[in-house]
């Protein structure tokens, strides 16, 4: 069968990294350290995907601007005290392995910074499936669409071509805005009821439902 879609982009943290949880943990560990108000899991998850410094003022919103190189500084350490810990959601990388032997060319669209991205590449070994990638303090945070134009562009291929496969609703609206369509993934940050409203062509509960997804799809 011809493939629908020639450019895949991954969202990186809870669609390929299993580190929803660290995150959250950082979030409100480093609001306790600066005695900033603590947010619940629920809002802390909400702001997974967007940039760092981005994530925190939502997170925080009555923190001072001021303050927020503060926050990031203490989310930075208490995140790397655990990255090394972080693991692939099981299936990942056999999934690559098949995308890319289909012909599919990978790329990563992420919220976290050039350094945590190259490092967790590093860390978890699949960097070498990937053609391209694009960071948040390398280009314009999500839900813009500019990570995905710029892998577009960079990679040559069309909106209609290309798939964005994500866990939060920031990653599907920086699909939609892109004019490229999207599959959510549940298992990560934002709840089915949220990443639906985003209008995904398809939701899949584990790593393993989006590749037989994909094998049938893309």
């Amino acid at each position: 069968m011809p493939a629908n879609f020639d450019l895949i982009v991954f969202d990186w943290d809870g669609t390929l990294l299993d580190s929803a949880a660290a995150i959250v943990h950082a979030i409100q560990s480093a609001c306790v350290d600066i005695g900033a108000t603590v947010p619940d899991a629920p809002t802390a998850r909400s702001v997974i995907g967007l940039g760092l410094v981005d994530a925190l003022a939502r997170a925080v919103p009555d923190l001072p601007a001021s303050r927020h190189q503060e926050l990031a500084g203490r989310y930075r350490y208490h995140y790397l005290a655990r990255d090394h810990e972080l693991v692939l959601f099981d299936g990942v990388s056999e999934l690559l392995t098949t995308l890319q032997s289909r012909g599919h060319t990978l790329a990563v669209a992420t919220g976290k910074s050039r350094a945590g991205l190259d490092r967790a590449l590093g860390h978890t070994g699949i960097g070498r499936f990937f053609a391209a990638t694009r960071c948040a303090d390398e280009s314009v945070s999500k839900p813009a669409p500019d990570m995905v134009l710029e892998l577009m562009d960079e990679l040559a291929f069309d909106p209609s071509r290309t798939l964005v496969v994500g866990d939060t609703t920031h990653d599907l609206l920086m699909a939609r805005h892109a004019g490229c369509a999207s599959v959510a993934v549940t298992y990560g940050a934002h709840p089915l009821a949220e990443l639906l409203g985003a209008q995904p062509l398809a939701h899949c509960e584990s790593v393993d439902e989006l590749d037989v997804w994909l094998a049938c799809h893309a």
